[in-house]
């Protein structure tokens, strides 16, 4: 660990030096082109000189922005906050997954199922400006991306769930009628086994129709490993529990698919029809192993389960685009969304109580299903040449129903079902939602937004578990959002926001029904869950290429989780609920880019100081203590050789008050060769080199200490072939799509 942290603090001293390190420029004579660093890379001349600078300065009057140039500019700097991160040409395209892609972007952090903004807390995932769920994104190709936009400061144009907004863009405007590219990973780990990733995407236009296709598959295995003890320390009731669950996953189908149509009636009007979906066909042996010592003795329990678990996601968009010279949009679109998911798991229970051996067998079927139906409107007209407005309107539509059976047998031939275990679950939920955004320039210094978001939720729920629930409940939203801006000088910019937002909770968190761990350890819904509002406060400045934060964020009722104890002394529940309130301090952001011909460099660092407060559960305060981020992206090339390149991140120690969490880091290494004029591409990555990204901590609710260590299938070695394939002309096709916040919350 200190290895990583003397690598990556070296980069930084170099990075975040005065001295200014200018790239070259060359200037054809003849024909006065103007050439960048790509140039001796093997690229194209860019556009003129003049047109260049033309292109600029409209960038900079309309963006507010200044762009960080490289031979493949990963970063740009946007005066309000936010950042473009290109993928194209640098380490992050190398990515199997759009998962893996952003625990690989600047300020983002994915853990535990959850991908979060340094500094903001959980993000939303966008799709080319449109909101979609967790389970879609994953069907993105990553050779389709250009670049992720990460917005710290979301306008109440974006919806209103979730703490920041990552919004991944895809490529448009190919030179190509027809193209496509063919991709083949192989991943190998001594700890989680091997991968094999084959990804295929196709884009084909002609005249005023496009269409596109991709499929992807994974086969193969991974694992991951989570050591967890809870101790009651009182001698009165005292109880250690070590438990080991080992999830040894294997990968029986794995797919993605989607396609596309398209007919443009010109290049700002057209109308679009896309079918997406994914498999998940999960297989594999989770073994969990529990050593409970307690006043009466010491007792072993060792838990198989054969995992048969299919998920099918199916999504289908038709939306409606339109531009007009004066600079108005329209954009009208549904999507209807479908969840089926089937667990068919069988486990085997082994024990040895007081030198006793019993034997107990289980059958866990559960179906559900959730359709979700979305349908939205915006617009966006120019007033004058200083003010533009934005409105809109959202609808949808949830229905959620799953049912559980428990089956539980002696003998392996005889199961009868458990009442208590089992449950059935019905959620319906109605969600409409208003919002307008206003922005105007105020002179060539100051510029601003102002908006809000009104929404009205209504829902019902039932369950039977652990007696008859029903809730039927509505309520509404308010949130307002400012975000001003401040152009000091060309090197000075500056900018102060304020963002309102909430988290409802995931649908599964509501439901009550049983997730099999071990005989002792469940996972459990709550249906009380309250949902999660924040507002965010931040201040900025831009320097050159140095980039400053500092931030506050209050949260109520924020969403956590913990094990409480259950029904028996040594039974817990891994269980959602809302703690109390929520301090966020981010203390300061400072960020630097660089770049020479044969050198790219991306780096960040970070503090921030998280408070977590609650009375209500038991947890026991800790002092607070800070939480330092590092980040260093970057590419060596070596003209007509090869490209090399390094990331690394590292996350410290930190302690926000009703718990505490172990440092984490990664460090990333990867060659590149292309071949037969960049048709054929070559890579190869090692990830995680020093196995330093493993999740850890510790926390006290209840009388129970409870320390966890969770280790993943990050540390491997993959080798990746690309052949991309085309000719001539275009492809125009466009994918937008509607998906809202509900369908995040159906995972």
């Amino acid at each position: 660990m200190r290895f990583i942290k003397w690598v990556i603090i070296s980069i930084f001293f170099l990075a975040f030096s005065p001295i200014e390190i200018k790239a070259q420029r060359f200037k054809n004579v003849k024909d006065k082109s103007y050439y960048s660093d790509d140039v001796i890379l093997g690229k194209k001349p860019l556009k003129s000189v003049q047109d260049t600078v033309v292109k600029k300065e409209k960038e900079q009057n309309e963006l507010n922005e200044v762009v960080i140039k490289s031979q493949a500019s990963l970063l740009k700097y946007g005066a309000n906050g936010n950042i473009d991160v290109n993928v194209n040409g640098t380490i992050l395209a190398t990515s199997s997954s759009v998962r893996e892609l952003l625990g690989r972007v600047p300020n983002v952090v994915v853990a535990d199922g959850e991908i979060s903004v340094v500094g903001k807390g959980e993000a939303i995932i966008y799709l080319n400006g449109v909101l979609i769920n967790y389970e879609r994104f994953a069907a993105i190709p990553v050779s389709q991306i250009q670049k992720i936009e990460v917005i710290s400061n979301p306008s109440s144009r974006y919806d209103a769930e979730g703490k920041a907004v990552i919004n991944i863009v895809t490529k448009q405007n190919m030179d190509s009628d027809v193209m496509g590219t063919v991709n083949q990973h192989v991943t190998g780990s001594k700890f989680g086994g091997t991968l094999y990733n084959t990804l295929f995407d196709f884009n084909y236009s002609k005249g005023k129709f496009s269409f596109v296709t991709n499929y992807g598959l994974q086969l193969g295995r991974n694992r991951e490993l989570l050591y967890t003890t809870r101790t009651r320390p009182d001698p009165d009731d005292f109880m250690k529990s070590e438990l080991t669950t080992d999830w040894k996953r294997r990968f029986n189908n794995f797919s993605n698919f989607g396609f596309g149509l398209q007919y443009s009636f010109s290049p700002s009007n057209y109308i679009s029809l896309a079918y997406s979906g994914n498999v998940n066909d999960l297989g594999g042996i989770t073994e969990s192993r529990n050593s409970i010592t307690n006043n009466s003795g010491k007792s072993i329990y060792a838990t198989d389960v054969d995992r048969n678990d299919v998920l099918l996601n199916q999504f289908i968009n038709l939306n409606y685009n339109f531009t007009n010279g004066k600079g108005s949009t329209l954009f009208i679109g549904s999507q209807f969304s479908n969840y089926n998911q089937t667990i068919g798991d069988f486990i085997e229970e082994n024990s040895l109580v007081e030198q006793t051996d019993s034997e107990r067998f289980l059958k866990n079927n559960v179906g559900s299903r959730i359709n979700i139906i979305a349908v939205q409107a915006d617009y966006s007209k120019k007033i004058n040449e200083k003010a533009k407005l934005e409105i809109g309107a959202k609808f949808s539509h949830a229905t959620i129903n799953s049912g559980t059976d428990f089956l539980i047998s002696d003998d392996n031939v005889d199961f009868e079902l458990d009442d208590e275990l089992s449950s059935d679950f019905e959620y319906n939920e109605k969600i409409a939602a208003t919002y307008f955004n206003y922005n105007m320039t105020v002179n060539e210094k100051v510029n601003f937004s102002l908006g809000a978001r009104a929404e009205r939720t209504t829902y019902n729920l039932f369950t039977d578990a652990n007696g008859i629930q029903k809730f039927d409940k509505s309520y509404g939203n308010f949130f307002p959002n400012a975000l001003l801006n401040f152009n000091f000088s060309e090197d000075w910019k500056g900018h102060f926001s304020y963002v309102s937002r909430i988290t409802r909770p995931r649908y599964q968190a509501l439901n009550p029904y049983v997730i099999y761990q071990d005989p002792f350890t469940t996972i459990e819904g709550n249906p009380n869950l309250l949902p999660e509002k924040t507002h965010a406060f931040e201040l900025g400045a831009m320097y050159k290429k140095f980039d400053f934060k500092v931030g506050y964020t209050y949260k109520i009722d924020p969403i956590s989780a913990a094990a409480l104890r259950g029904d028996t002394p040594n039974s817990y529940i891994l269980r959602a609920l809302n703690l109390e309130k929520g301090h966020t301090f981010f203390f300061t952001s400072l960020s630097r880019s660089f770049d020479v011909k044969w050198w790219n460099s991306v780096n960040t660092a970070s503090i921030t100081w998280q408070k977590s407060v609650d009375n209500y559960y038991e947890f026991k305060f800790s002092p607070v203590k800070p939480q330092i981020y590092l980040y260093t992206n970057n590419t060596f090339t070596i003209p007509k050789f090869f490209k090399l390149q390094l990331l690394a991140w590292y996350l410290s120690d930190r302690s926000y008050g009703l718990g505490s969490e172990n440092s984490r880091s990664t460090v990333t290494l990867g060659i590149e060769r292309n071949f037969f004029k960049d048709a054929l591409k070559l890579n190869f990555t090692a990830n995680d080199i020093f196995h330093k990204f493993m999740v850890s901590g510790d926390y006290n609710v209840g009388q129970t200490q409870i320390y966890y260590h969770r280790t993943y299938s990050i540390n491997y070695f993959k080798l990746i072939a690309t052949y991309s394939f085309g000719n001539s002309n275009k492809t125009t096709y466009k994918k937008s799509e509607v998906e809202q916040s509900e369908n995040n919350r159906a995972r």
